[in-house]
């Protein structure tokens, strides 16, 4: 009977180790995970913390006892890889007070990525937390549930941040400008934190247009919450609790900080088994995930994967990813092999009253790197019928080849409900497919006045593009 060793219990790995077994009943299927948790949904974290989801159990897919007895997965919780023998074919973990070896037919390296600790001084003080993992999770909803019953809400009196509040706590600052630092900032100013935002660059969440970047930023003030832009917190000054977040102009009291500064991959096993790392610094694989040694595989957050417009290698650990690579894997495993897919890179992301979506190759210098001319327009539209008594504005921006008229990627920024989010799949599927800006402009997109206007806003941006192309 052949073995299938998995390392990492989490999207990749559960969806790797459940696709396996479900088509190979006879396969043996271990996974080794160094923690309790498995097969949960970490994008949910701060909406946890935010309290709109009451408990960590709720974020869980499928628990340990499920995979065990109903799936017949061996599923060691609490115990972590350390080293992998590609050579003799082997796995060796430790947990439980003891050191165990096993031996693989077949391995998956499931490893995820671990939050970035960038080199501030005074980062390990008391009251400097990180959010990749639901023990994270956990200590920062403990966190906002003292501050709360302690007493600490109270009339706001200390600045712009806290103005329009009835009660505010904090203040509370949050380091990076990415998808978790806006979603934290969020979840923390809706339960009556003075936020303050500190982002190195001089726009939010850079993988977006700067048109969306500066709508986001522009929503995230006025529900309160202090940006600084262009500000690299340089210390964490205080005694052995955080007191204030130091920059290169000005010193922000601060009573916690949550530093949410991005993501590397987790690669020191595979680096130490001889595996090999690609140039984005994740594991190399080929289209099947495996790596450079035979019959190990990586997918998920601690592996690159082709990206669907440059045809290159690319790091974008994301969820869906992560789950249908892990598939992919799984499929392989037990005898069909499936290629994973190249991706998009696409992504969304929530700030109060406004969403946000993105897909493809945006930035200008990295498609001039991969060869093309990019050309980008953006435009404002309605999002449903003019005459609809309700709807907003739908903000577009559309990147393409000057040459090849090819829709390179995109983003959409809306009022929350508005559409931005579920009008994307449609740039998602002109980028996935390599089609013009004319032929995107031929969508045939669905129409009805509650929910659209007769020309749908991506239309529209591909009808403009089109022209100036």
């Amino acid at each position: 009977m052949s073995t299938f060793v998995v390392v990492g219990g989490d999207a990749a790995g559960m969806s790797a180790a459940s696709k396996a077994k479900r088509d190979d009943p006879d396969l043996e299927v271990v996974v080794f995970e160094r923690g309790e948790w498995v097969s949960y949904g970490a994008c949910g974290l701060p909406y946890y913390v935010k309290g709109e989801i009451q408990s960590l159990e709720e974020l869980v897919s499928v628990t340990p006892e499920e995979f065990r007895e109903e799936r017949g997965i061996d599923l060691r919780t609490g115990h972590e890889v350390v080293a992998i023998d590609p050579d003799e074919r082997t796995v060796t973990a430790e947990g439980d007070g003891r050191t165990v070896q096993e031996s693989y037919d077949h391995l998956l390296i499931a490893t995820g990525a671990a939050a970035v600790t960038p080199p501030i001084e005074g980062i390990d003080r008391e009251g400097v937390y990180t959010l990749g993992s639901m023990s994270d999770g956990a200590e920062l909803r403990e966190y906002v549930a003292r501050a709360r019953s302690d007493g600490q809400l109270r009339q706001p009196d200390s600045g712009p941040a806290c103005q329009f509040l009835e009660e505010c706590a904090g203040p509370v600052a949050v380091v990076g400008g990415g998808y978790i630092g806006v979603e934290m900032a969020e979840a923390l100013a809706a339960n009556g934190f003075e936020v303050h935002l500190f982002q190195r660059g001089d726009r939010i969440l850079n993988g977006f247009s700067e048109a969306t970047s500066e709508r986001v930023t522009a929503h995230l003030r006025e529900r309160d919450v202090a940006v600084y832009l262009g500000s690299e917190v340089e210390a964490l000054a205080g005694d052995d609790a955080v007191e204030a977040v130091v920059t290169a102009g000005e010193r922000v009291p601060a009573e916690m900080v949550l530093v949410g500064t991005g993501v590397r991959p987790r690669t020191a096993l595979a680096e130490a088994a001889g595996i090999e790392l690609g140039e984005t610094g994740a594991i190399a694989a080929d289209a099947y995930r495996e790596t450079s040694e035979p019959d190990v595989y990586a997918a998920g957050d601690c592996a690159e994967a082709e990206h669907v417009v440059t045809g290159e290698p690319a790091y974008v650990p994301l969820a869906l990813t992560a789950n249908r690579h892990g598939r992919a894997v799984g499929a392989t495993v037990a005898g069909t092999p499936t290629a994973a897919g190249a991706i998009a890179g696409t992504a969304a992301v929530k700030a109060f009253d406004v969403e946000a979506a993105r897909t493809g190759l945006t930035d200008h210098d990295a498609a001039r790197e991969a060869g093309f001319e990019p050309v980008t327009e953006t435009i404002d539209a309605k999002s449903r019928a003019g005459y609809y008594p309700e709807g907003g504005t739908v903000r577009v921006t559309l990147t393409a080849d000057r040459g090849s008229g090819r829709v390179l990627g995109g983003d959409l920024v809306s009022e929350y409900g508005e559409g931005a989010v579920h009008r994307s799949h449609a740039l998602v599927g002109a980028v996935t497919e390599g089609v013009s800006v004319g032929e995107l402009s031929n969508y045939d997109l669905a129409y009805a006045p509650p929910f659209n206007t007769t020309w749908d806003p991506v239309l529209t941006a591909a009808k403009v593009l089109e022209g100036r192309l």
